[in-house]
């Protein structure tokens, strides 16, 4: 890889990793589109490294009381708002978690990637999230979420492992159908990909020390930086964002990825 191949697709990741657009989808049809060779699993492993640096950097005030009222929760047994949140980001992990390893155990990565199901999943996860922004009531915040509502946003995340849904996409789909804010369901969505990039990092990891093959380190070293400056920028300005523009855009942006996607495999 050179050097421009390494920036366009680590700042690639870094924006659509936080933007309900699917990262995975545009990691797997970019190359394919440009006829790059593939960036191979130890570069996806660093980019999505750097995502997970910016999301920490960027809540890093807000991860602090998260983490003390949790620890607290702990010792005392009684629960807060705060404290809550912190069991609802780890329980809403679970079902992606299973998910996902009865999808590797079963061997069905491969057949997920087709750009077919990418383009049909853009586009009929682009619709529902168009719908949620609609009806959503978009009076609550992340600390009014119930355990119903956080097995719900849990179950949808898990959806993401199909290329093309989002897996921020779907999460803020259920988080606005739920009756949070654009804000808050971005917030908790943000959330939520801490243990899930930490979680499929992990995974990549041991499969990547598994095939024991050569690693261009500094084409990793830079493919965290650029994925996470760009990954920290998409997360400030999105949020800043989000109430004056919502999330038809991004609609109307995958509605007419997922068209051209049908065009090109017809």
């Amino acid at each position: 890889m050179d050097i421009w191949h390494i920036i366009i697709l680590a700042v690639l990741q870094g924006l659509t990793e936080f933007l309900p657009i699917s990262s995975s989808a545009h990691l797997i049809l970019f190359p394919q589109l440009t006829g790059w060779e593939d960036q191979g699993l130890a570069f996806d492993v660093a980019v999505h490294i750097g995502s997970l640096f910016a999301v920490l950097m960027y809540f890093r005030t807000d991860l602090k009381p998260l983490i003390v009222s949790w620890f607290q929760s702990i010792k005392t047994r009684q629960l807060t708002p705060e404290s809550r949140l912190v069991w609802g980001v780890g329980i809403g992990t679970i079902p992606v978690g299973l998910v996902g390893l009865a999808i590797v155990g079963a061997g069905l990565e491969s057949h997920l990637r087709s750009p077919l199901i990418i383009a049909t999943s853009t586009i009929v996860f682009g619709l529902l999230l168009w719908w949620a922004d609609v009806i959503g009531k978009r009076e609550r915040d992340e600390l009014t979420l119930t355990w119903q509502d956080i097995l719900l946003i849990g179950l949808a995340q898990a959806l993401a492992l199909i290329p093309g849904t989002s897996r921020s996409g779907i999460t803020m789909t259920a988080a606005l159908l739920v009756g949070l804010s654009r804000k808050a369901a971005a917030r908790f969505s943000f959330l939520l990909a801490i243990p899930v990039i930490i979680l499929a990092g992990m995974s990549e990891t041991l499969t990547l020390i598994g095939q024991n093959t050569p690693v261009n380190w500094s084409a990793l070293g830079f493919g965290v930086i650029f994925s996470a400056l760009s990954a920290y920028l998409c997360i400030h300005v999105f949020i800043r964002l989000l109430d004056r523009i919502g999330m038809f855009p991004f609609v109307v942006y995958r509605v007419g990825l997922g068209i051209a996607l049908l065009i090109w495999v017809i």
